[in-house]
């Protein structure tokens, strides 16, 4: 029996008819013309199911009678059942005749050839074809966020019937719209296709221009060095030295708080230094920039020794496997101790060359500049060692160390080629942005028209800020690269917007309705990204059970209105590090009450937060022993009920104190004084040594002996 609810469509698919032929069928009975999406009712498909009987039979009857009526009386056969394809046939034949007599009522010379093309389509559309029938291709590339053409295409099916098994799902979707990766992998299952997952669209390669690539001569490049060790034990006054500037004096607090890529001729041999912040907060900065080096220099106080950071440090280079050289700094001091540094490295699996090893350690003064020369003949014969070579011809490809704002240039991204030559005027793609290469400079700001590799270059004319660690690629088609980023860029928007939505309606509400989740939001805008980075992992990191820090929106630039909206809509607080809010921005930040706090160190702000989080704690509730009392005789009080007439035996009993009562040595209740008086007299407290008459709310049950102690619950701010 037919459901009580069906739309056409689906009511023409159980007869196995189109849905043009199904709505002619229920108009001819008389009945509504209907949609192909509207419902029909229980009379109209069973007067339908009627009607295809009757046919049938008819077609049945008609089939008999055509039979031929003669046969050998040798062998007499029973009455064969025209095959079902017959029958089916027969129907076709009887629709067909019916859309003809329909159609003869209407005039129109300009109509016939329209109405020709119908009958034809009609003919050979009356039967849908079963989903077997459709074929679809054995396997397919996809990745998340595919829209329902992209993903027809690669399954080499019609757009509409992707929709159509959507739509069987339970999920109403048009052409253009995407889907997450798990709706694509159930379609996937349905059209029987192998897919294989592409986290993130890149170029294809040619078989052919990878072989060119590969013989193409390898030359000797210049050594990437990484600079690593704790905050304040000299590194960048070790670079200063190396090339005669003051990098440090720049710096706000005097420390390094991004990424500096430089470029040092020693000798005639050219060395690319990589200056990374030493302080606990910028780890994940310290790994990139071991990521893309060939050597690392472990930068170590002689006064100061191993620290936290210095560990980090060393585990980032022998994660990385980059041999590492030991600068110990400051031997100048009268306090340096060089050889505790090489006993604390034997520790780390690090042994000295004066203890036997092969890491070379070697005592300097950035200031003096004491054995800096040996420090860089070091640097030459590893780099000597490791024959570091890359094909200076074919195709430029490097990788982003820094991307930041700049209130004239616009967008500068600082890369390091790692192979091929880059020229002024390539197209590229780097991240979800393509263009032009339009201006290239060294870090002294000096104009490049090619850069080999091994070199690291500012690019100018990348379209946003790009995250560090993004490969910089040089391609052959301008085009095709503006479409791979619009792709990267609409799957990491679907991405962004769909992990924002499960934030607000899921993570937020549950945390309203639980009422035990504090959350302090932040907006936290910095001048270049990986400040920013450092910041929110440092934030996320001051995390507590009782309150939760989330930075809900970080981005380089100045604060703008936008993100004074944001914060207004969140109840967030607007963090600004090394940069200032636009005087729009300011005025309605006032307006509306938006805090906007201003940093340049990056202590400051972790303990402004830190210290934001121990105001939002609940306070501790602590509970203090005022005295107890025993009971020495009941009085029983006409309309106001038990009272106890007690001799306080220790401390005190006061007014609002809570009580508990005890009676040989157990509790039977825990609640509040109701009244306390002396000789019919309200009082506020009673001393020990008196006599006093207690009344407890809620409890009436006294007995001779019983003990009352009292006690009070006082709030103390957490530490």
């Amino acid at each position: 029996m037919a459901p009580r609810k069906l739309k056409l469509f689906e009511a023409a698919e159980k007869f196995r008819l189109s849905s043009e032929a199904l709505g002619r069928i229920i108009k001819e009975l008389g009945f509504k013309q209907r949609g192909y999406t509207s419902y029909i009712t229980q009379e109209e498909f069973e007067a339908v199911q009627a009607k295809l009987r009757d046919e049938k039979q008819k077609i049945k009857r008609s089939m008999k009678k055509a039979r031929p009526a003669r046969r050998p009386l040798s062998s007499p056969r029973k009455p064969r059942k025209p095959s079902e394809e017959a029958v089916q046939r027969a129907i076709k034949k009887t629709i067909a005749k019916m859309d003809h007599k329909r159609s003869k009522k209407k005039t129109g010379r300009r109509g016939r050839p329209a109405r020709k093309v119908r009958r034809a389509e009609e003919q050979t559309k009356i039967f849908i074809k079963s989903k077997d029938s459709l074929r679809a291709a054995k396997e397919a590339t996809i990745n998340e966020f595919m829209s329902v053409a992209e993903l027809a295409h690669a399954f080499e099916v019609p757009a509409p019937e992707v929709v159509k098994r959507c739509v069987a799902m339970g999920v109403f979707v048009t052409v253009n719209q995407r889907l997450d990766m798990d709706t694509i992998t159930i379609l996937a299952e349905e059209f029987n296709v192998n897919v294989h997952v592409e986290k993130e669209p890149a170029l294809k390669k040619h078989k052919e221009l990878e072989q060119t690539e590969e013989s193409l001569e390898q030359k000797p490049r210049p050594p990437v060095v990484v600079v690593l060790g704790h905050v304040d034990h000299g590194k960048t006054t070790l670079l200063d030295h190396i090339r005669k500037t003051r990098i440090a004096s720049q710096e706000a607090g005097n420390i390094t708080q991004r990424i500096g890529a430089y470029t040092a001729q020693v000798k005639g041999f050219d060395i690319v230094f990589l200056d990374t912040p030493g302080h606990e907060a910028f780890t994940a900065m310290r790994a990139r920039g071991a990521s893309v080096a060939d050597i690392a220099v472990l930068v170590i106080s002689a006064d100061d020794g191993i620290k936290p950071q210095t560990v980090e440090a060393i585990d980032h280079a022998q994660a990385a496997d980059l041999p590492i050289i030991v600068a110990i700094t400051k031997a100048d001091l009268p306090t340096a101790d060089p050889d505790k540094v090489k006993s604390q490295l034997t520790e780390h699996n690090i042994v000295a060359e004066d203890y036997g090893g092969k890491t070379i350690a070697i005592p300097v003064s950035g200031t003096t500049g004491e054995n800096v020369d040996d420090l860089l003949d070091a640097i030459q014969v590893t780099a000597m060692e490791l024959d570091l070579k890359a094909p200076y011809e074919g195709r430029a490809k490097g990788v982003v160390i820094e991307s930041k704002l700049d209130r004239s240039k616009g967008s500068i991204t600082a890369i390091i080629v790692n192979r091929g030559t880059l020229h002024r005027g390539d197209p590229y793609i780097c991240g979800d942005w393509s263009g032009r290469v339009r201006e290239m400079t060294d870090e002294l700001g000096k104009r490049l028209t090619e850069v080999t590799p091994g070199t690291p270059v500012q690019v100018l004319g990348v379209g946003g800020i790009v995250e560090p660690g993004e490969s910089f690629e040089r391609v052959a088609s301008e085009r095709r690269a503006r479409e791979l980023a619009q792709k990267r860029k609409l799957m990491r928007r679907e991405r962004t917007l769909t992990s924002s939505s499960r934030l607000s309606l899921e993570t937020i509400q549950e945390q309203i309705k639980a009422g035990n989740v504090k959350d302090l939001r932040i907006v936290l805008k910095g001048d270049v990204f990986g400040s920013i980075e450092a910041l929110s992992t440092s934030l996320g990191g001051l995390s507590i059970e009782e309150v939760k820090v989330r930075v809900i929106h970080s981005g380089v630039g100045a604060i703008t209105v936008n993100d004074v909206n944001l914060a207004e809509a969140s109840g967030a607080v607007i963090v600004g590090f090394h940069v200032s809010a636009h005087a729009d921005a300011r005025t309605q930040a006032k307006r509306e009450g938006i805090e906007i706090r201003n940093y340049k160190v990056i202590y400051d702000v972790i303990d402004d937060i830190r210290a934001a989080i121990l105001g939002m704690l609940e306070p501790v509730r602590k509970e203090v022993t005022l005295g107890s009392a025993t009971v020495r005789q009941v009085f029983r009080v006409s309309k106001i009920g038990t009272v106890a007439g007690s001799y306080v035996t220790e401390g005190k009993v006061t007014r609002d104190a809570k009580v508990r009562v005890f009676r040989d040595n157990n509790q039977l209740t825990e609640s509040e004084i109701a009244s306390l008086q002396r000789f019919e007299k309200s009082v506020k407290e009673v001393e020990a040594g008196y006599e006093c008459g207690i009344q407890i709310a809620e409890w009436d049950d006294f007995a001779e002996g019983d003990t009352l102690e009292f006690y009070t619950i006082v709030e103390q701010a957490r530490e």
